[in-house]
């Protein structure tokens, strides 16, 4: 056997696999002599088949799945020795075999990555540090309160107050009994017309614009989605029960209530804890949006060129279903971007050996299931127990493959954050919002 390499260019290659005969004859003649012990042909007992016979009936599938086994193990053990860094897979080129010469010749394209360096320090990007201000703490202790307040009953409706209704309209047969915020509707044109109102007033307002989603007026109306949709009907609204959430007051009971006994003693410790508890969370966006620019900067600066014709040919068989020229050229088009920050991805691995250990996996797990316990109440579960859980979750490769993705989504995030030069800049998380994403 014999086997070369051909560089087109940088990015393209053929490689060419001559066989002999006598590379793959020995293996044929095996299986043949396995098929003769139980060939079952009419006339003739099992075991006891002429090999011509055999050989004319097998012989030449048999010829076509040795050599296929050969080929693929050859190429394989090829591209390894070699150390090819390849896109994609090897595609067959078709060309006509001449199956009884003593040389059969194979040749298959290849995609190759390409060379490029990546530069993490030469790109300035804004990192967030997003703070909780007194809004939206403020904001944060008024719901706790209403969530741990209690509901009452009022006589007639002010701004914020929940109302339980009948609402319809008979010609569209619209009739349902919902309940829904004042504030929820959109204009206050139209939530002046509910407040002040009593148990039994009716209230006549057009659907069109009442509330900020068609989502709610759907289920307002319990109607379908595509009827909800540019709805313009007047329906009637019958109140039966006006409510308000009393807050809850702010005194030992209740923070008890929300940490536990004495784990907080007063208002501004309540806040205090709040503000650490939302600017973890926070945090978690701001490192999330870090992350996103740097992975788009990179895809954007890193330039190389990709063997684009090779792999819109590759793509066409690789799915279920063979796919056209043009399906596939969309297909690569959508997913180029994907592939870029995959071998970039890649390289910044290979350069600063970000590897997952095994012992780094069970150790993550073994955290997780921890944190999971100690929310229940276990706070100190037997390290054998852990340990039966983690052998569980890690015999489904889904979740191995989640867990190391986490991990490796850490490592880089740690390795940008040292390596990426990164203006920091506090704001509050509007602000946040309106930089960060332009809302």
């Amino acid at each position: 056997m014999n086997i070369t390499r051909n560089n087109v260019d940088a990015l393209n290659a053929v490689i060419t696999i001559d066989v002999a005969k006598d590379d793959f004859a020995g293996n044929v003649e095996n299986v043949l002599k396995d098929y003769k012990k139980n060939a079952s042909i009419p006339g003739f007992r099992k075991g006891q088949v002429p090999m011509s016979l055999v050989k004319k009936q097998y012989g030449q599938a048999i010829l076509f799945e040795e050599v296929n086994k050969l080929l693929q193990d050859s190429l394989s053990n090829y591209l390894n020795e070699e150390k090819l860094d390849i896109l994609g897979n090897p595609i067959p080129v078709a060309k006509d075999i001449d199956w009884e010469a003593d040389t059969l010749s194979f040749d298959f394209e290849l995609g190759l990555a390409p060379e490029f360096e990546v530069d993490l320090a030469g790109n300035n990007i804004t990192k967030y540090q997003i703070v909780a201000d007194d809004e939206m703490i403020d904001e944060q202790v008024e719901y706790i309160q209403k969530q741990y307040g209690k509901l009452v009953s009022k006589e007639k409706a002010e701004e914020g107050d929940d109302l339980r209704v009948k609402v319809a309209n008979a010609e569209e047969n619209i009739e349902n009994e919902t309940t829904f915020n004042i504030a929820d509707i959109r204009t206050k044109t139209n939530q002046k017309k509910f407040i002040g109102k009593k148990v039994g007033d009716e209230v006549l307002v057009s659907t069109k614009g009442l509330f900020e989603d068609e989502h709610k007026l759907m289920n307002v109306l319990n109607i379908e989605h595509d009827r909800a949709h540019d709805l313009e009907i007047d329906v009637t609204f019958t109140i039966e029960e006006v409510s308000t959430q009393e807050k809850a007051e702010l005194n030992q009971e209740f923070f008890d209530k929300l940490f536990g006994e004495e784990k907080v003693t007063s208002e501004e410790e309540l806040r205090n804890r709040i503000k650490e508890d939302a600017e973890k969370q926070l945090a978690q966006q701001a490192d999330q949006k870090f992350m996103n620019d740097v992975v788009e900067t990179l895809v954007e600066k890193t330039t190389f060129d990709l063997p684009k014709e090779f792999l819109v040919k590759w793509l066409q068989t690789v799915g279920e279903t063979t796919l056209t020229e043009e399906q596939a050229s969309e297909e690569y088009t959508k997913s180029e971007k994907g592939l870029r920050y995959q071998l970039i991805e890649g390289k910044i691995i290979k350069e600063n050996d970000m590897q997952i250990t095994y012992d780094e996996i069970t150790d993550y797990t073994s955290d997780l299931i921890k944190e999971q316990m100690a929310q229940f109440g276990q706070l100190d579960p037997a390290e054998e127990e852990i340990t039966n859980i983690v052998s569980r979750v890690l015999s489904n490769q889904e979740e191995v493959k989640r867990i190391t993705d986490e991990l490796m989504n850490g490592k880089m995030m740690k390795l940008f954050a040292e390596k990426v030069n990164a203006q920091t800049k506090e704001v509050n998380y509007k602000d946040f919002v309106k930089e960060a994403y332009g809302a």
